[in-house]
């Protein structure tokens, strides 16, 4: 089954689905994914994404590619003493069944290293996420400002 998903999807092309209507990949739902813009010469960029586990089994996000840059890492930002710090998850992100993961700006982040071109607000980025259970999953995440907090503000 898995592999028909991927098929149809790779034929379909990439594609995140609109807020309220989920991507869907075994049980996991994909939804509110969103890159930021990023300045002429900046060497990497950031992605986010909400992970909803609707199965009775654990997952874990194990990695991630993309053709706009050379490497794709999970990280966390942590905060001590009024300093923030990203530090990576080398094992990836569990995704318990049952609950929710959401990656946003300031927290838990797909970081993108070496890019190949600056990421340009109204453009799109083309993705691979790749989990334990699920597999890998071609999502395409609109580019917003560098400014966004999440896909429903556009970076107002």
């Amino acid at each position: 089954m898995t592999r028909v998903f991927l098929i149809l999807a790779a034929l379909a092309g990439p594609a995140l689905a609109e807020p309220g209507s989920p991507l869907r990949a075994g049980d996991l739902e994909i939804s509110g994914g969103f890159a930021r813009a990023t300045l002429p010469r900046a060497p990497v960029a950031g992605a986010y994404v909400t992970l909803r586990n609707t199965g009775a089994q654990d997952d874990r996000l194990t990695g991630a590619t993309t053709p706009a840059a050379a490497g794709v890492q999970i990280h966390a930002m942590t905060h001590r003493d009024g300093v923030a710090a990203m530090q990576p998850l080398p094992d990836g992100l569990p995704v318990p069944a049952g609950a929710t993961v959401t990656l946003e700006p300031g927290g838990l982040h797909l970081m993108l290293t070496g890019l190949t071109a600056p990421l340009v607000a109204g453009q799109s980025l083309d993705m691979v996420l790749r989990f334990e259970q699920a597999g890998e999953v071609a999502v395409r995440l609109p580019v917003l400002p560098t400014t966004a907090r999440g896909p429903a503000d556009g970076g107002h």
